[in-house]
């Protein structure tokens, strides 16, 4: 069962990211929803809600999703240990649309850019650092964006132009995903083609905020991640991409993947072939990213 669980929790939620110390402390949660085309090619968009969490040496960014369910989740996996039965939550549970998490570090503003890949058994956390330093025009233009009273900015990043909208009733130098350095937080930003808008919908004050959910914790996820250089990055993530299973796979021997486990529909090896589907679709989903990485040497030429 404890093997089982191993192989359920990294498909499920992998999705979710842990960083560098888990303590007890207060933090402004300010909600974004996330407006995006997924594909490069359609006139399709969709929406996430994602969150910026706000403490006393850093900021979290992350989807919501999977955060918002944490509750429902600590019930059917606590039903499933005190019964022995196990339960395909993928039916029950909606996936995140995104599985990155950014931490900014403050005051400098270091940016670590987190995803959650498996090695063996085990979730394993991969980052890269960047300082990211935007050169933002601001205008006298100003908007009034849901409550808050904003003024406009302009930069470049990532390959696109970014129009923000700021307000300095809110003292945050902060921002979603990456972005920040204005003297208040932006409430709305956009690229020039719409690809990706993110819209401050509400705040609240969190108490007793720790980073690592209840969902993190039961799957034994760590706190601490592997840095390593972006490019180094970029290509571990997308070998994990195509091939989620690799260093599962050896482990797995053919008498446990013909196993059946009681409340499950199939054997192992077919659940492990259902959550590779899984991993792949939610990859595959969207082939427009936010920002257009290219490695430095190719930069250069």
């Amino acid at each position: 069962m404890k093997k089982l669980f191993s192989i359920f929790f990294i498909a499920l939620f992998a999705f979710a990211s842990a960083q560098d110390k888990d303590s007890k402390e207060t933090a402004n949660r300010f909600f974004y929803e996330l407006t995006f085309k997924p594909r490069k090619d359609s006139a399709k968009i969709e929406k996430v809600m994602t969150v910026l969490d706000i403490v006393k040496d850093r900021s979290v960014y992350r989807d919501y999703t999977m955060i918002a369910q944490d509750s429902i989740i600590k019930i059917q996996i606590e039903a499933m240990q005190k019964s022995g039965t196990f339960k395909d939550m993928s039916k029950s549970i909606r996936m995140p649309k995104f599985s990155e998490k950014i931490v900014k570090y403050y005051p400098d503003m270091k940016v670590q850019y987190i995803e959650r890949i498996a090695s063996g058994f085990s979730p394993l956390g991969i980052a890269y650092n960047e300082t990211i330093k935007f050169d933002w025009k601001i205008s006298n233009e100003k908007e009034k964006i849901g409550s808050y009273n904003a003024q406009k900015a302009t930069a470049e990043f990532g390959g696109k132009k970014w129009t923000a909208w700021f307000t300095t009733d809110l003292p945050f130098q902060d921002g979603p995903y990456k972005f920040s350095g204005l003297p208040g937080l932006i409430v709305k930003i956009e690229d020039e083609g719409k690809n990706y808008s993110w819209v401050l919908q509400g705040n609240k004050k969190v108490p007793n905020w720790e980073e690592l959910s209840y969902s993190e914790k039961i799957s034994n996820m760590s706190l601490k991640v592997t840095e390593m250089p972006r490019e180094k990055f970029e290509k571990t993530f997308s070998d994990f991409k195509k091939d989620p299973f690799a260093t599962a796979r050896p482990m797995m021997t053919q008498e446990v993947m013909s196993k059946t486990i009681p409340g499950m529909d199939g054997t192992i090896g077919d659940m492990m072939k259902k959550q590779e589907k899984m991993y792949k679709d939610f990859f595959n989903s969207n082939d427009n990213p936010i920002e257009n990485y290219q490695p430095q040497d190719k930069k250069k030429k």
